[in-house]
Formats: structure tokens, C-alpha cells, sequence
């Protein structure tokens, strides 16, 4: 952690409660997560990621779009994805989009690709699940390919080849910055290495601890392939509000019903209140309590993995766009700065 420690927002964009109890539209919740952002900006946080996705629960299925509106309103913040689902993109419109957001936003933009944890954009965008694996190993090599901004001469299985193409516009500055999310195996730990990417790993479950041999495997993997030193950040649900209690009380509901929702969808059981409070203690994946026990949680999870950025999920379900709105102003006056001074220390 040499260059400063940078703290993070993501969100799905998932719609919020509106008073009278009913879900926000979804052009609402796009509205909301623009001024979550603008806000997020103001109290000084370094980064906020936009998630795509293409269900009705989540807002967020042009997330370039949204960025840029939030570039136009911002200052400072970085802008990114959490994740651009590359599996069913083409990878050269993905490098356009971002190299587009990263002109407008005079160097701010970022981007994470992933595979999803979903998979509605497969049949929506002609892909077939067979090809799950092969698409993305095949869609990452031309995006790496094209990242590096020489003529790509390239050729692979779901694409005609490219010989000798260039692609415009270029990034003005160096390359664009580039994740890739990782829900924790050895292989997608190993492939972020291999083209020299920032590892973020996305953690909702279980002890965060679990995954620092793979952060050392990113480290060696890094350094036995020849690549520059490379960034890891941790992506992780959570909320802040005024006390430990209120914070669990106020996302409980919105988290069961989410985790439930989609539990149902894959066969796992409904959450129960005791598993909701271990997360929640010092070892869980939960990152919710008053502004000192999140930073102090954040500090822990940061040096027992030796993270370069936290993001915040700060959106768990419908939870209303207030209680979005103060979260993210603790998040930004009371947590980031007890977490930067410790960790500078």
C-alpha cells in the first residue's frame, strides 16, 4: 500500500423504497445514483463503480452512460464500473465507451470487467451459457489487445479476425486503468496477472481473511510473469449509520428480502437473522455498524490482505434513497478518514 489508500463506493442502482412503500421507477434510481455520486464526490471519496445488470431489481444496465452524466458533476471522484460484463460485449465498443468517458471526465475513468454473477445478458444479447467460459478468456485477450493501443492483428472463435486494426479514440494519458473482478478461484487470480490488471475481489460471504493466499498468489503470479506491480481492492456489501444497532436495523430488512429474492433463483435458503449478525461481527463479510466499527473493520480487512482500495456496496436491496444519501456522507466525513489515518500510521 505505498500510493495512498483509496475508498470506494459500488452500486447496482438497485430501486429504492419510496415513502408510500412502493419501488422507485427505474428512471428514478437512475436519477438517485447520480446525485449518490455527486454527493460521494463532495465528501471527498476516491471512487464509485456502477454494476451492470439487466433485471428488474437493478437500474444499472448502461452503466457508461450514467458515468458520464456523473462526470459532468463531479470533480474528482473516479468513475467505474463494478462490473462491465465483457462475456457479452464486444470488447473493442467496451475500450471506445471508456476511452470516451476517460476524455470527458479529463482522466477519471476506470473500468472493472468481470463475468457477472448473473446471466440474464446472455440470451438478451445472443450468447449461449455453453460458451460461459470461452467467451470471456477469448473477449479479455482482444480487450487486452486493444487496451495497449497499437494496430491488433488477432484472431479467436466467436469473432471474425482483426488484422492490423487500430481503434479510436485512444486514451490521452498512459492506459486506461483496468480491474478484473474475481469472486475468488486461483485461475481468475492468475488470469488478472497475466495482463497486469488490478484484482478486485468481490467478497459477500464468509471471512475476508480467506482470501489473503490469494492475494500472495497474485503477488508471485505478478512478479514470476514479469508484470509491474498491480493494485488489489476488495469489493464488499455494507452500511453506516449513526450506531451499530440502527445500521443493522435499517438494512436487515431490505438485505433479507434481496438475499431471499435472489437465493430463491438458485436454490439457497432464505438468510436468517443469526447468520445476517456474524456477518456483520469483526470476522463476516458485512461491512455494517456506526462510522468506528466500519473504519476499524475496513483497517483490519485492509492489512490482512494488503489492499490498495475498499469499495463500499452501500446498496442492499430497497433500501430508500435517504438512508443511501446518509450512508454515504458518514462513509465519506467519518469512515474514510479514520481509515486513511490508521493506515498511514
Amino acid at each position: 500500500m505505498s500510493a495512498p489508500f483509496e475508498i470506494g463506493l459500488d452500486t447496482f442502482g438497485d430501486r429504492p423504497t419510496l415513502p408510500d412503500g412502493t419501488l422507485a421507477s427505474h428512471a428514478q434510481a437512475l436519477r438517485d445514483v447520480v446525485a449518490q455520486a455527486v454527493l460521494a464526490d463532495e465528501v471527498g471519496l476516491d471512487f464509485v463503480g456502477l454494476g451492470e445488470h439487466h433485471r428488474d431489481d437493478f437500474a444499472i444496465s448502461a452503466p457508461e452512460v450514467v458515468l458520464g452524466a456523473i462526470a459532468a458533476r463531479t470533480r474528482r471522484i473516479k468513475l467505474g464500473t463494478a462490473v462491465t460484463i465483457l462475456s457479452t460485449d464486444d470488447p473493442i465498443r467496451v475500450f471506445q465507451r471508456f476511452s470516451t468517458l476517460h476524455a470527458i471526465s479529463d482522466g477519471r475513468a476506470e473500468l472493472m470487467v468481470g463475468r457477472g454473477s448473473f446471466t440474464e445478458s446472455f440470451p438478451l444479447f445472443g450468447h449461449s451459457l455453453r460458451d460461459y467460459e470461452a467467451l470471456f478468456e477469448e473477449k479479455l485477450e482482444l480487450f487486452a489487445a486493444v487496451r495497449a493501443q497499437e494496430p491488433i492483428r488477432w484472431r479467436g472463435s466467436h469473432r471474425p479476425p482483426l488484422e492490423l486494426a487500430a481503434v479510436y479514440p485512444p486514451v490521452e494519458r498512459g492506459l486506461l486503468p483496468v480491474w478484473v473482478g474475481v469472486g475468488g478461484t486461483p485461475e481468475s487470480v492468475v488470469r488478472a496477472a497475466h495482463y497486469g490488471f488490478g484484482l478486485m475481489l468481490a467478497i459477500i460471504g464468509g471471512q475476508p481473511a480467506r482470501f489473503a493466499p490469494l492475494v500472495t498468489l497474485f503477488h508471485r503470479a505478478l512478479e514470476e510473469l514479469g508484470r509491474a506491480p498491480a493494485p488489489v481492492g476488495v469489493h464488499a456489501p455494507g452500511h453506516v449509520a449513526e450506531t451499530d444497532a440502527k445500521a443493522r436495523e435499517e438494512v436487515w430488512p431490505h438485505f433479507l428480502a434481496q438475499r431471499t429474492r435472489i437465493g430463491g433463483e438458485r436454490g439457497w435458503p432464505p438468510p436468517t437473522r443469526a447468520q445476517f449478525e456474524a456477518e456483520c461481527g469483526p470476522e463476516g463479510a458485512l461491512f455494517v455498524g456506526s462510522a468506528e466499527t466500519v473504519a476499524a473493520k475496513i483497517v483490519a480487512t485492509a492489512r490482512t490482505l494488503r489492499l490498495d482500495r475498499f469499495d463500499l456496496k452501500y446498496a442492499n436491496g430497497a433500501m430508500p434513497h435517504a438512508q443511501l444519501m446518509k450512508t454515504i456522507e458518514l462513509v465519506g466525513t467519518a469512515v474514510a478518514p479514520r481509515v486513511r489515518d490508521a493506515l498511514a500510521r
